[in-house]
């Protein structure tokens, strides 16, 4: 189980961080990600880590403002929102891909199997 928490409503240029706690499940062999949705829009990808948080992946448009971290000791994933702009308004999605793989971090969508409530964070311009 994947539970998010941290969202909210911000101005823009503020800053949240957003965290997601995973149980029942041996955290450290999980890749995770975070994705987003808008209003009216599809799903799309924010950023991911590898199992160990050496190697991170970013989407073009969070690059330089978001950071995603994890605790495996406290079996959580972080992403730190800085800068935030109005269009970064959507309910925020941690998804966790268990399993081997030559690949350090995921992308697509596809590929995560479990996914968290998400969290509502709103930027009011």
């Amino acid at each position: 189980q994947l539970q998010a928490s941290g969202g909210g409503l911000v101005q823009a240029g503020g800053s949240l961080r957003l965290s997601c706690t995973s149980s029942g499940r041996t955290f450290s062999m999980d890749v995770m990600g975070w994705f987003r949705q808008a209003p009216g829009k599809e799903r799309e990808f924010v950023a991911t880590i590898s199992r160990s948080g050496g190697q991170t992946a970013y989407a073009s448009s969070v690059k330089g403002r978001f950071t995603i971290s994890r605790d495996n000791a406290k079996n959580t994933v972080y992403l730190q929102m800085n800068n935030l702009k109005s269009e970064d308004t959507a309910v925020f999605y941690c998804a966790a891909r268990f399993g081997s793989s030559t690949r350090n971090y995921f992308t697509e969508e596809s590929s995560y199997s479990y996914w968290g409530q998400g969290t509502l964070v709103t930027v009011s311009s």
